[in-house]
């Protein structure tokens, strides 16, 4: 079976760290850490709508419920902190306690 078959309600805190050239985003660089951003804020909704429809359920991972889909174009891009990008082709859609999840895009699923 594929696809998320509950209720969920959209975290709207941790969008804009996955958005391109936002405060968020920029500071993760800034940490010297990476940035996973989605291409722009329609495609993290239009990639968050597919992974409900057809995402597969890949467990739990660091206290969230999980489910991915690879897609056939980009995405979006991993930005390190020394500017090179790398594109990706895979999201995740992570889901707290509270039912509460937020896309991600990411260069494959995560693990334990």
């Amino acid at each position: 079976m594929s696809g998320i078959d509950r209720e969920i309600t959209l975290d709207h805190r941790h969008l804009a760290k996955h958005l391109p050239n936002t405060p968020e985003s920029n500071r993760l660089l800034r940490r010297g850490r990476a940035a996973h951003v989605f291409n722009d804020e329609d495609t993290l909704f239009r990639v968050a709508q597919a992974i409900m429809v057809g995402g597969i359920h890949t467990g739990f991972a660091r206290g969230y419920d999980r489910y991915g889909l690879m897609f056939t174009e980009s995405i979006g891009v991993r930005i390190d902190p020394d500017g090179s990008t790398l594109p990706l082709f895979y999201s995740e859609v992570k889901i707290d306690a509270d039912e509460k999840y937020h896309p991600i895009p990411r260069t494959r699923s995560s693990e334990e």
